[in-house]
């Protein structure tokens, strides 16, 4: 097996093991332009899901915080696309790893 599909699939299946840490280290310590560019494509895939997590978890902790009877729709609709957004993503990566450690 090739260690630039090897390398390149390792960094979309490192959002079970090392989250973004795994494919920034690819990307500056491979000199090969094709492992360079997938190490890019999951870094950014694995960052997709950080940005919103921290804004949403603050306005549902708002949430919580000033309505202490009720849960407002939009704290359980915030946690449903945070969670879908995960999800996609998790899939997203599955598929590409197995698209370049199976291609030709």
């Amino acid at each position: 097996m090739d260690t630039r599909k090897v390398l390149s699939s390792l960094c979309y299946f490192s959002i079970f093991f090392a989250g973004f840490l795994f494919p920034l280290v690819v990307y500056f310590a491979t000199g090969d332009e094709v492992t360079k560019t997938h190490a890019k494509k999951s870094l950014l895939s694995h960052l997709i899901p950080l940005i919103p997590t921290p804004l949403i978890v603050a306005a549902v902790w708002h949430d919580i915080a000033t309505l202490h009877d009720q849960v407002p729709a939009f704290t359980i609709i915030s946690i449903v696309a945070l969670m879908l957004i995960w999800i996609i993503v998790l899939i997203w990566n599955i598929v590409k790893g197995v698209k370049v450690l199976t291609a030709e």
